[in-house]
């Protein structure tokens, strides 16, 4: 058994009560000023003030105590919403929509998410898997111990099923927990254009199953938006896939205000991610059903477009989470710090209720809570130190990330400037103490 003990740590944690946290909830955060944590074999055991678990651990022999130094310790950052499996960058397409060109008019030019499909199919799987393996490592070093990452950019059987086996290589080879999403229905390719109805009986026909069988991702994506697909091409495929067993989610209501979310209330959706022009009714509805809101500030800072109603929605009880949607095209950050930042400053939630929203509310928005998102017994240790006192500092310290150290399950803590070398080898020797911390004195 291995033990060890992390003390002298300013400890901040939203508490799994066995659902996501919405309303006044989503801001009560237990805190430890002089706080101490306990993990045995990778799970916590302990959490609570330091005096206290010291009393309760007299009998225990303990292998490594490590000195936190009065920083601020927080749960790992769950990042819900990601497209980190892509081939290339889209800066020329960044430069026209600063000089006003709208998103979705480049879509229509063959751009957009067209462009990422066309160089997916000419990547290899090994291209593929080194790229998207190097974005979860930049997304761990600010911090995300647990990502979802989407399909999406291949859009027939072949590309998608490639791009779902280079996330899995991903999945086994960093410390972090990877969640794999399907997103067959992510644009309309060129040749279905005129028939976006065949393009879905596809995708249920003959994706699906693959996908299924490969089994590989757990949950099934759609973005449904003018242009794009309906919300009764949504609900068809998303019916579908929860006959298969798949938890499902929606790309809902990002520009335009179709439904998107009455639909994730329907089907029982986990999330129904954007929401940036979903309705009053839409918001309320979701919190009562328990599907998780999950906002996306990147996007909209990215494309300079009004941020999603985050105050409106907590008030109405709904759970709130962030994700960076990371993505070559609308988002490209793998910062969570820089997200929490956003929510902070721009959409007027308290560093309590951001904190609870890029963890344990961003852990049920994947699936995840009962392993991740908290400093609850018997969760995995994914846990963070910052520079600083309290959460305030993600946004407080603009621009950088205060983000010093991570520890991920039942790996050793790692320092963040050492995931470079960290690729090659699943544990990187420290210099400087137990796994980079200094000694107890």
């Amino acid at each position: 058994m291995s033990v060890k003990l992390f003390r002298n740590c300013r400890i901040y944690t939203p508490s799994d009560k066995g659902c996501p946290a919405g309303g006044r909830a989503q801001s009560q955060i237990a805190s430890f000023p002089r706080g101490a944590l306990l993990v045995k074999n990778g799970l916590i055991a302990r959490v609570g003030e330091e005096v206290k678990i010291l009393a309760e651990i007299t009998f225990l022999t303990i292998d490594q105590e490590i000195d936190c130094q009065s920083r601020c310790l927080v749960p790992g950052f769950v990042d819900p919403h990601t497209h980190i499996c892509f081939a290339e960058t889209r800066e020329s397409e960044f430069e026209m929509r600063i000089e006003g060109t709208p998103y979705l008019e480049i879509l229509k030019q063959g751009g957009g998410i067209l462009s990422s499909v066309k160089a997916i199919d000419a990547a290899t799987e090994d291209e593929l898997y080194k790229n998207c393996l190097k974005h979860a490592l930049t997304a761990l070093s600010f911090g995300a111990t647990t990502l979802e990452i989407k399909s999406g950019y291949g859009l027939d059987t072949q590309n998608e099923l490639k791009m779902l086996r280079a996330i899995d290589r991903v999945s086994r080879t960093t410390p972090q927990d990877v969640v794999a999403t399907f997103l067959g229905a992510h644009a309309i390719p060129p040749y279905y254009k005129e028939n976006s109805d065949a393009f879905i009986d596809l995708i249920i026909d003959e994706m699906l199953p693959a996908v299924n069988r490969q089994n590989i991702a757990k949950q099934c994506d759609i973005f449904c938006e003018k242009g794009v697909f309906t919300i009764n091409q949504g609900r068809r495929l998303l019916q579908a896939a929860k006959k298969l067993g798949m938890d499902v989610k929606i790309h809902a209501d990002e520009v335009h205000d179709l439904g998107g979310a009455g639909l994730a209330v329907e089907l029982g959706a986990i999330s129904a991610d954007h929401l940036l022009a979903a309705s009053d009714e839409n918001i309320v509805k979701m919190a009562k059903a328990g599907v998780v809101a999950n906002l996306l500030p990147a996007t909209a800072y990215s494309l300079r477009k009004p941020y999603a109603r985050a105050r409106k929605m907590i008030e109405s009880d709904l759970p709130v989470a962030l994700a960076t949607d990371c993505n070559p095209g609308s988002s490209f950050t793998e910062s969570m710090p820089f997200v929490i930042g956003l929510a902070i400053l721009n959409m007027d939630m308290s560093p309590a209720e951001a904190l609870t929203a890029a963890t344990l509310n961003a852990a049920y928005a994947i699936g995840m809570a009962k392993s991740t998102g908290s400093l609850d017994k018997n969760k995995q240790a994914d846990f963070l130190l910052l520079d600083g006192e309290s959460p305030a500092i993600l946004a407080y310290h603009a621009g950088v990330s205060p983000v010093v150290q991570t520890n991920a399950g039942q790996l050793p803590a790692l320092q963040t400037h050492a995931w470079r070398d960290h690729v090659e080898r699943k544990a990187v020797p420290l210099k400087g103490g137990v796994n980079g911390y200094p000694k107890m004195k």
